[in-house]
């Protein structure tokens, strides 16, 4: 049985990119860039005005100026301005040749054509961008494994950029095992549940903007090994739910090995989630999650989630950590690490009532994952402790 730190660390080391591929920059939201962005131009592209008002040469001795010049946004004349005068500019105007300065509109007086200057702490350079003071031609602009957000789109765009290079998204299946399970809104008889890993499952796989393929199969050999053989030729990624521990009915482990996925570990030493399993077949991942939901949303985010951001070229793939006083005492046993469903105000941290592994509405109210690890069995109020933080 292997750690926690362990399972995560095999993950990484056996999860290949995903393939480099070309897209729209308005189709690459949530991806993560496959190589190294040099920009293209200066930013900004010329010396350019940050507000409205009136460009000069700035001379000390100089208390008003002769306005020769208006110079309107988008404007690609090539002005010259000569000492002693002024042209009237607007916010993202080039500034022109000739002018070092820029004062705003509300600090002067103008007279037909003669500026008067009102303020006192105005000095050279005052409201002008200069020409590349964000970033000079060919500098670096965004390194590869950035994350693609609508910022990026827009810094991006600033660039000129219309295409990028990503990790494409990767493809995924879920299976759901279990003949107990009902799907919501039919009728439910004794000894049945509603079945609501697959929704919740899914609806990670939404939070990386990947849209899985959900199929539902019964607890026999037969259909398992059918269905996961059909996932793995459709799919970069499979998720099972259910079926992966020691029970009569569960045949999902001896069908994986039927399908040749290579059992990279099974069981982890953790509570809830014990019964985890991560393989490989080619390039493709495959995690068998417990059947407790609990559980199994634990174990996605702990792991599957970080294999499919980095799958994506996400260098930093784990939930953000920090380490924080807990604000009650916990003891637990000190054979498994355990991962408490929790609320933080950054400042503290709680755990929440609920623990099962069945227990999914303390989930709803969590913010974050309190980790206490194995050799651990007491922790006091005030102690720090691990905090992976929900996305």
């Amino acid at each position: 049985m292997i750690t926690v730190k362990d399972a995560q660390k095999n993950i990484i080391k056996n999860t290949a990119l995903a393939k480099i591929i070309e897209v729209d920059l308005s189709s690459a939201l949530g991806s993560h860039l496959a190589v190294d962005l040099y920009s293209p131009h200066p930013i900004p592209f010329f010396n350019q005005s940050a507000v409205d008002g009136y460009a000069f040469n700035f001379n000390q001795s100089l208390s008003s100026y002769t306005v020769v010049e208006k110079i309107p946004a988008g404007d690609t004349r090539r002005i010259t301005i000569k000492e002693g005068e002024a042209a009237r500019i607007f916010t993202g105007s080039k500034v022109p040749d000739g002018c070092d300065t820029v004062i705003m509109q509300e600090f002067t007086d103008v007279n037909e054509k003669q500026l008067y200057l009102k303020d006192n702490g105005l000095k050279k350079g005052s409201n002008v961008r200069t020409k590349g003071y964000q970033l000079e031609k060919g500098a670096l602009a965004l390194k590869k494994g950035t994350r693609i957000t609508p910022a990026t789109i827009g810094f991006l765009a600033t660039l000129g950029f219309t295409t990028i290079k990503i990790h494409a998204f990767p493809s995924a299946h879920i299976l759901v095992t279990g003949s107990e399970l009902v799907k919501p809104g039919k009728s439910l008889k004794e000894g049945q549940i509603f079945e609501s890993n697959s929704a919740m499952l899914e609806a990670g796989f939404n939070q990386l903007k990947i849209h899985p393929t959900v199929v539902s199969i019964k607890d026999n050999l037969e259909a398992t090994t059918m269905a996961i053989r059909e996932a793995l030729e459709q799919s970069d990624v499979l998720v099972l739910s259910g079926g992966i521990s020691v029970g009569d009915y569960d045949f999902v482990y001896e069908a994986l090995m039927k399908n040749g996925v290579e059992a990279i570990f099974y069981k982890v030493n953790q509570k809830p989630g014990k019964p985890l399993f991560f393989g490989t077949k080619e390039h493709k991942v495959v995690f068998a999650l417990p059947g407790n939901p609990a559980a199994a949303l634990n174990c996605f985010y702990e792991y599957v989630y970080p294999c499919i951001r980095y799958k994506m070229g996400n260098e930093s793939p784990f939930l953000p950590v920090m380490h924080l006083p807990v604000s009650e005492t916990i003891l637990k046993k000190e054979g498994r690490a355990h991962f408490y469903k929790a609320i933080t105000d950054f400042k503290t941290v709680t755990p929440l009532g609920g623990q099962n592994s069945d227990a999914l509405q303390s989930f709803v109210w969590a913010n974050c994952l309190l980790f206490i690890k194995e050799g651990l069995n007491e922790i006091n109020t005030g102690d720090l402790v691990e905090v992976h933080l929900l996305p």
